[in-house]
């Protein structure tokens, strides 16, 4: 008789890159552009964490690679589920507030286009259905981005 085995939850990282970290009123949405099933889907720019790798390394990795920019990291916007947010398909997500420190936001890997979305235009994309729970809680956090 074998046991049943479960494959470890995957972490994944993204920061909601906003214009100011205590008043935010502008945040920059990314579009997909692969895998096909996810291509023409907004999200929150982030990726897995290695092996080994710390949640907030993996976060600055990611964001150099896929947008060219470094950040200062602000407050982490904790989800429902032990802190994280469910992404499925064995992936949840933490996600910390941002701002851009250096460079300018380019879609350099994983994505076709770049959005600075301002106040009333949050929920103004069709985002991937994982996030839209997140941008309801900022948009429940961040009063300055409600028009």
């Amino acid at each position: 008789m074998s046991e049943q085995q479960t494959t470890p939850e995957r972490l994944v990282v993204a920061a909601a890159i906003v214009d100011d970290l205590v008043r935010p009123a502008r945040l920059l949405a990314a579009r997909r552009s692969e895998p096909p099933e996810l291509a023409g889907g907004w999200e929150f720019p982030g990726g897995k964490v290695e092996p080994g790798e710390r949640p907030l390394a993996a976060l600055h990795r990611e964001l150099r690679e896929e947008l060219g920019i470094a950040v200062e990291v602000g407050p982490e916007v904790p989800g429902p589920y032990d802190g994280r947010w469910a992404l499925g398909a064995g992936l949840s997500m933490r996600l910390w507030l941002a701002v851009v420190k250096e460079g300018v936001p380019a879609p350099l890997e994983d994505h076709d286009e770049l959005r600075w979305l301002g106040p009333g235009e949050w929920a103004g994309v069709p985002w991937l259905p994982a996030d839209v729970a997140v941008v309801e809680a900022l948009l429940e956090r961040c009063p300055s981005a409600r028009a």
